[in-house]
């Protein structure tokens, strides 16, 4: 238990922007992605805003909502079914409560009451507070609560229950009504401000729905299980120490683990309080309950101090809410036996990283030149950076000795890739870094906590990184000859068919998505890249225009509806369409930072199992021209242990990336638990001057029996563009035996900056499913040196069109 409650590492939000709700207890919240959505609760009065706060951004904000607005309630019930949300009960004003159902729409932020129908073996249910409402697939499951037995809501008769109803849902808006199931085994005693969870083990296909805890005249810390296939209740027995006697706590699923935090307790240590009038106080403790083994951990005890303001503080009907892995914990009331309208509420948002992060996706190539690479990965959900690595073909020479302070400390890493470093919520000792550019200046010389451990140019070599060299081509055997183009690959005059290897079907070369619209714009730069494995961008707004590079964003319009979540995407970008395209199939180990990675048994030179660092990134992109070079003796140092702390970058010497050079990368995400697994590596190669870049701007228009391609000229020809050409990847044999082998055939060579593309033509495209159905066109221009880069775009087809296709 010692051990656990040491790796934790609570963050407290210090800086947010919007309008902050005040603070208040018995509010309800449920998380769409990075948003939480926060309703009602009351301190001073009962609360019908519905607030919002973007765990991405850190922006609270108000939304404009509108319908069947319900009237403010507190311990109320509130889940969440994809974009909707459904709220019940609840108290509206002292002394009343409610029964009324509405459901909330919450991508347009639209309110409707609905009434569902009453059970056919019963009554509908009464009005009541401190109930639990849970959703699994189409059902929601109502248990307890408490009621008012009196017509007078000044004179309160409380009643406390336990009858259970099931509430069907219709699929995506509207509910069927309630019922209420016939169960077995003995039904959990009448409560009031427990919690209930449902979960259901992955190699056990029987949901259990799991309730802990509440009050009545008591408070009770009871675990009741209900299998709802079986509908059987039974008391599982458990391990370990079992949390005290509470209500109004919390208790969220997180992976198999059941997350229990605050609520009211028993004053005295023993806990053995159990009379109406005993004395009760806030806690701040914090347990879990492995749902697998139900054996109980406690990672913050009730007795355990806090003098240094680093755990969220002792509350009771506050709200948590999971983030993906993250534990999100808002407001809540501190104060001890006070009226409902005056409690002390805490004001502080805070969040705890339950598991190390998951690895990010392959490093995507935007751009290359000579001496650069502008790169971005998929985001990682709430996470506070990103290490991104490298590794270099040619040898790095190791620096002999540390450098002086005289070292220039000019940023290697360009604005235009959206980079920064990140400010812990809280304050913990943290290590200089470098001065870096960002996109925000609020954002600047912000700090990564120096707990976090990063695994740094180990001599421990990657398992399977070895190169594969690009089958041969079975299905054109025509010779690819006669010229020698920027990465050394020779071509033909007029290639029909090129193949083209990649990593693994969820990391093939697709690196730009249009819709299957009437006209869509992408505007890509230039690159070279010898070896490009990349997952999809998702693009699902109706029209998407990207911006120019140096602003490495999307303008999304979309006219049918509110949409309020960050689509962070690019709609394009570039890959080399080579015959001879290599890929990388090594991938990292999944352990955690604090393990190096395994170490093959054969032994390898040293400058060829060193990852270099380039730095640390808020953001999921990088203009990437340097990377850092760690001293002789750090080197050795750590060829011998697992893992280092993050140096410190201003005392490090900065390698220049060289042109023509193959380099690969990783990269991990890193949160409060540290550095998670690297993502699987990609390679890419800078620019041989010369040649030209890739065509920008591809348009694609589409009419009844064709699609018309254009596009504009490359933005550094370096000579005359002698002609382009246009590939379609088409099905082939070769594509069953390998489905992350794609086949591309020219449908198009000549000077003209636009072909089309028949009917005929796009019934033997492929459709390629790595992320969403897309057919993959690529598009490349050639001067008098050679083909450079190319184009490379992903034109999004519909489920029906891609499933005639």
């Amino acid at each position: 238990m010692a051990a656990a409650a040491a790796g934790l590492s609570w963050r407290r939000v210090s800086s947010f922007t919007g309008p902050v709700p005040r603070s208040r207890h018995g509010h309800r919240a449920v998380a769409i992605r990075e948003l939480l959505i926060i309703f009602g609760g009351g301190n001073e009065g009962i609360a019908d805003e519905l607030h919002v706060y973007n765990t991405v951004t850190n922006q609270w904000f108000l939304p404009a909502v509108r319908g069947d607005i319900p009237p403010g309630c507190a311990a109320h019930g509130f889940v969440c079914d994809g974009t909707r949300i459904l709220v019940f009960g609840g108290m509206v004003e002292y002394g009343r409560y409610s029964n009324d159902l509405y459901e909330l729409q919450a991508s347009r932020w639209l309110w409707k009451k609905v009434k569902p129908q009453a059970p056919s073996n019963g009554s509908l249910p009464c009005p009541r507070l401190g109930h639990s409402f849970s959703l699994y697939g189409n059902k929601c499951y109502l248990f307890g609560g408490l009621a008012n037995e009196s017509e007078d809501s000044n004179n309160n008769v409380p009643r406390y229950l336990n009858d259970f109803y099931e509430l069907e849902l219709q699929h995506g808006s509207g509910v069927v009504g309630w019922s209420i199931p016939v169960t077995k085994g003995i039904l959990p005693s009448p409560r009031e401000s427990h919690t209930a969870i449902v979960y259901c083990r992955k190699d056990v296909g029987s949901p259990k729905m799991y309730i802990f805890g509440g009050m009545c005249g008591c408070r009770l810390n009871d675990l009741w299980e209900l299998d709802i296939e079986t509908m059987t209740w039974s008391r599982p027995e458990t391990k370990g120490t079992v949390p005290l006697p509470r209500s109004l706590h919390t208790a969220n699923v997180i992976g198999n683990k059941m997350y229990v935090f605050g609520g009211w307790v028993p004053q005295s240590a023993g806990g053995e309080i159990s009379a109406p009038d005993g004395e009760w106080k806030c806690t701040g403790s914090f347990s879990y309950l492995n749902l697998d083994t139900t054996e109980w951990i406690s990672l913050i005890s009730d007795c355990q101090e806090d003098k240094s303001n680093l755990l969220p503080g002792p509350r009771a009907g506050h709200c948590a809410v999971a983030v993906g892995t993250r534990l999100y914990i808002w407001s809540g009331r501190d104060g001890y036996r006070k009226a409902w309208n005056n409690q002390v509420c805490c004001k502080d948002l805070w969040y705890l990283d339950t598991e190390r992060p998951l690895a990010p996706s392959q490093v995507q190539l935007i751009r290359a030149t000579t001496n650069s690479f502008q790169l971005k990965w998929d985001e990682v959900p709430t996470v506070e950076g990103y290490l991104l690595q490298l590794h270099a073909d040619s040898p790095v020479p190791p620096v002999a000795g540390v450098p002086g302070t005289g070292i220039p400390e000019t940023s290697m890493l360009s604005s235009q890739g959206g980079c920064s470093l990140h400010q812990s919520p809280q304050s913990l000792p943290s290590i200089p870094y470098p001065e870096m550019k960002v996109d925000h200046p609020s954002q600047t010389n912000n700090l990564i906590p120096n707990n976090v451990q990063v695994a740094l140019s180990s001599s421990s070599k990657v398992e399977g990184k070895e190169k594969v060299a690009a089958p041969e081509n079975k299905v054109a055997q025509e010779t690819m000859k006669n010229h020698t183009d920027a990465t050394g690959f020779k071509e033909s005059n007029a290639p029909s068919l090129l193949p083209i290897c990649t990593s693994s079907a969820q990391t093939s070369a697709n690196l730009g998505e249009l819709h299957d619209l009437d006209k869509q714009s992408v505007n890509p730069d230039a690159s070279v890249s010898s070896t490009v494995s990349s997952t999809q961008t998702m693009v699902t707004q109706q029209a998407v225009k990207t911006e120019s590079s140096s602003t490495n964003g999307a303008v999304v319009k979309d006219e049918t509806s509110l949409t309020t979540f960050n689509s962070k995407s690019e709609a394009a970008e570039t890959a080399f369409a080579m015959p001879s395209t290599r890929v990388n199939t090594g991938q990292t180990n999944d352990s955690h930072s604090s393990r190096a990675l395994q170490r093959p048994p054969a032994p390898v030179k040293t400058r060829d199992r060193r990852w270099y660092d380039v730095g640390i990134f808020k953001s999921n992109s990088a203009m990437v021209s340097q990377f850092y070079l760690l001293p002789e003796e750090t080197l050795n140092i750590n060829s011998k242990k697992e893992c280092a702390d993050v140096p410190d970058y201003r005392l490090l010497k900065k390698q220049d990336l060289f042109p023509g050079t193959v380099y690969r990368f990783r990269v991990a995400a890193i949160n409060g638990c540290g550095v998670g697994p690297f993502s699987k590596i990609s390679e890419f190669k800078t620019c041989i001057p010369g040649f030209p870049g890739a065509p920008s701007t591809v348009k694609i228009t589409k009419s009844v029996d064709c699609i018309h391609l254009s596009w504009e000229p490359p933005a550094s020809p370096s000579g005359n563009i002698l002609e382009y050409s246009a590939y379609l990847a088409i099905r082939s044999t070769q594509l069953q035996e390998n489905p992350s082998q794609l086949v591309f055939m020219r449908i198009y060579c000549g000077l003209k900056t636009s072909c089309i593309v028949t009917a005929a033509q796009l019934s033997n495209a492929h459709v390629d499913y790595t992320s969403r159905p897309a057919i993959v066109f690529r598009i490349s221009a050639k001067n008098e040196r050679g083909y450079g880069p190319a184009t490379q775009v992903r034109w999004l087809q519909d489920m029906k069109t891609s499933g005639s296709k």
